[in-house]
């Protein structure tokens, strides 16, 4: 099934729509400021085990995830005050951050040195599902043969088949990676330059 939502209006009853296939342990593709996101609610450790199933991927490799504003991720992990001022600046946009999660973190999402990614896109659809949902989304980005999945939800929907509950059509995304930065004990590293403009950490 595809829903098609207004990017810079949600509908809110489209949303609402879309919110209860994850409450119902859905998982969906969606658009976010980078790729088109594969996701599901954070809580709902069967629906976590069905988005690793869809990537092929080890659970030794955790996704990140996307929360709706700075203080739904102090709720997530552990942010200091150095990491709260640097967020505050970027967010939301392109950026992954890695933080140390804290104990509403399903395990299965944390790495072993108990990090977790998180973002903030600056995506009004994928915002207001985290939002009306209460919980974070998971955010790994869709397996695509080829750039025009990024620009055509209906080949989103094509390609995966049946293994999807729900893709939300929410218009052409840029098709380019976050920049990961991680602030792990105030220090921070780029571990990966991507559309995020990182001279703030050079």
């Amino acid at each position: 099934m595809i829903i098609e939502i207004n990017p810079e209006n949600p509908q809110p009853r489209l949303i609402e729509q879309v919110v209860d296939v994850l409450k119902n342990g859905g998982v969906i593709a969606y658009p976010t400021d980078t790729y088109y996101g594969i996701g599901c609610d954070i809580l709902n450790k069967k629906a976590i085990e069905r988005v690793y199933q869809i990537k092929q991927r080890p659970k030794s490799k955790p996704f990140s995830f996307i929360c709706a504003d700075l203080k739904h991720i102090s709720d997530y992990a552990k942010v200091s005050n150095y990491a709260y001022k640097t967020m505050r600046r970027l967010l939301p946009g392109p950026y992954t951050f890695i933080l140390e999660g804290s104990k509403l973190v399903p395990k299965i999402m944390l790495t072993k040195r108990k990090t977790a990614g998180i973002r903030v896109p600056e995506n009004a659809i994928c915002l207001e599902l985290v939002k009306i949902l209460g919980n974070p989304v998971i955010s790994t980005s869709v397996e695509a043969p080829d750039e025009s999945f990024h620009f055509d939800a209906s080949l989103i929907h094509d390609h995966y088949k049946g293994r999807l509950d729900l893709v939300v059509d929410g218009g052409p995304v840029p098709a380019l990676p976050s920049s990961v930065i991680s602030l792990i004990d105030d220090e921070p590293q780029v571990i990966r330059a991507g559309i995020g403009d990182i001279s703030l950490f050079e």
